[in-house]
């Protein structure tokens, strides 16, 4: 398959975590020099855990310097989609918290999200039914939060999971021939086969959201 279309633009798109969790970010473009001297970029950002009672995060991206020498540009089209994605890492990997009053925290943009031998983000590879369970959980979160089609090109999705655009497509032409949604230029439509499965996905982002909770009481004593 190939792209046939370019997404509208849409009030908010809907980033999930392989953990079931429904996010949206803003960031306070542009990068700014470290005020401290420290040789790093700062980019702050606000993710939002959606369905949830407002709980957000409040992280400020360092980017190291050993990074920025391999971007293009510090610039949107060729930051936000890695920094979305070491993000949503850091979530999968419960070491960002959704208080009710959040707090600046600072993480670290580096070179573990990068192979310098390939040239290429890493983030984690994942299997074609890890990528079936991402794609249904965004349609579903997607549609049920903003509404609308839900597009299934966005290449910062590819990047999460390591592969391709056209591969995602083509499970997500699998997922739509079992009735789940319909499929039209890489757009997706759910359908009520999709939408009646809410109990299945609140379950997983609460289950999502109670290990995260309990990670950082842990942590707090």
């Amino acid at each position: 398959m190939t792209d046939m279309s370019t997404p509208t633009s849409s009030p908010k798109t809907i980033y999930v975590t392989r953990t079931g969790l429904p996010l949206s970010f803003k960031f306070d473009w542009p990068f700014r020099r470290a005020t401290s001297g420290a040789d790093f970029d700062v980019l702050h950002a606000e993710i939002t855990l959606e369905a949830s009672e407002n709980l957000r995060a409040l992280v400020a991206v360092n980017l190291s310097a050993t990074l920025r020498e391999v971007l293009p540009s510090l610039n949107p089209k060729d930051t936000e989609a890695p920094i979305i994605n070491a993000l949503r890492k850091e979530v999968d990997h419960k070491q960002i918290e959704f208080p009710k009053s959040p707090k600046l925290v600072p993480l670290p943009f580096s070179s573990r999200h990068y192979n310098f031998k390939t040239n290429q983000w890493i983030f984690g590879p994942a299997t074609d039914e890890e990528i079936a369970h991402l794609i249904e959980r965004k349609v579903y979160w997607q549609t049920r939060l903003v509404g609308g089609d839900v597009w299934l090109g966005d290449a910062t999705e590819a990047l999460y999971v390591q592969t391709t655009t056209d591969h995602i497509a083509e499970i997500a032409a699998h997922l739509a021939q079992q009735g789940l949604f319909t499929m039209a230029r890489r757009y997706a439509t759910a359908l009520p086969e999709l939408m009646s499965q809410k109990d299945r996905f609140e379950k997983d982002m609460a289950e999502a959201v109670r290990q995260l909770e309990e990670k950082h009481a842990f942590e707090r004593g």
